[in-house]
């Protein structure tokens, strides 16, 4: 379903580290938003809703809901550390337009609802 880089695992885990609980596990999601129609949610969550999807990584869980799954099949994440600007990236084989940062997409079956970034 999705791929996490080695780099991001690793980032991933000592965030969770971090956290100094289990419980929590990285979700993540799409909504309408964004200069491009969809918006990426990725963030670090510990509830989980009864008809989200759990995928077990080696430390840790990639936890995402459902209305998100079509959206997000075959994406790469992974952690860039680029100075003062790094964080995770997302790939993904389904977006056919993309904004210039890459935080929005759309698909050739959704547009989404586009709003100004901010």
């Amino acid at each position: 379903m999705i791929h996490i880089s080695d780099t991001a695992a690793d980032k991933i885990t000592e965030m969770i580290g971090d956290m100094e609980s289990d419980r929590y596990f990285l979700r993540v999601g799409v909504s309408d938003g964004g200069c491009s129609g969809l918006s990426y949610s990725i963030r670090f969550d510990d509830t989980l809703e009864e008809e989200d999807q759990v995928i077990g990584w080696e430390k840790f869980q990639v936890v995402i809901d459902y209305a998100s799954v079509e959206y997000l099949e075959g994406i790469q994440i992974d952690y860039k550390d680029m100075g003062m600007s790094g964080g995770f990236t997302i790939d993904n084989p389904n977006a056919k337009l993309s904004c210039g940062c890459g935080a929005s997409f759309r698909t050739a079956t959704y547009r989404g609802k586009s709003k100004k970034c901010d």
